[in-house]
């Protein structure tokens, strides 16, 4: 088998619980009939000290913007950290194009969106995010938003990217990227482990 892809997903103070755990949770079980892991899935935040998620939630990342490795798949989460916080800290801008250039694909959950378009990596394309901030998506320019559907699929010549609607959608995009990534067939058998309805 080929070495397990990385998946980085983005940690930050204030961010979404279940925008992060349930990518998280998806790529980690993703695994062929051997038992082999199709993806290794790290935490970065920009500096390696514990982050206080929504709700009180800690967690350490596993790697600052200084020492992480390659990166395969990038995973951006939202919550209150993404849209009121991080969206005016240049550094996390910065890093997010840089990483989403070179990543195979880049995910955003929820809110995590307005992270992209702030780093104008949603320009000329078709997104989605949390339903309570869908309007404010639509204020940068040049997206053609997409309101009640779970993910949207933005991919071109240019760049690989996914953007899915709030929280729980999360887990249906991750999974759909799986299949993108892998197979139907793996997306299923790691869907039916979670008991996660796909239909």
């Amino acid at each position: 088998m080929t070495l397990a892809r990385t998946v980085a997903i983005l940690l930050f103070n204030e961010v979404e619980v279940l925008d992060f755990a349930g990518p998280f949770e998806v790529f980690s079980l993703a695994e062929n009939t051997s038992g082999d892991k199709y993806f290794n899935v790290i935490t970065i935040a920009e500096y390696k000290s514990p982050i206080s998620a929504r709700n009180g939630l800690t967690v350490i990342p596993d790697y600052s913007f200084t020492d992480h490795p390659d990166i395969d798949v990038l995973v951006i989460p939202g919550g209150y950290g993404a849209e009121k916080i991080e969206i005016n800290n240049p550094v996390i801008i910065d890093w997010i194009v840089s990483q989403a250039k070179t990543a195979k694909l880049t995910l955003s959950v929820c809110t995590g969106a307005l992270l992209l378009a702030k780093a104008g990596l949603l320009a000329g394309k078709s997104a989605t995010t949390h339903w309570m901030d869908l309007d404010t998506l639509a204020s940068y320019p040049d997206i053609d938003v997409i309101a009640n559907t779970r993910y949207v699929d933005a991919s071109d010549e240019t760049s690989k990217m996914v953007t899915s609607a709030g929280i729980s959608a999360g887990i249906h995009a991750s999974l759909y990227c799986v299949e993108k990534l892998i197979d139907r067939q793996t997306m299923q058998v790691t869907a039916r482990r979670m008991e996660f309805d796909i239909d």
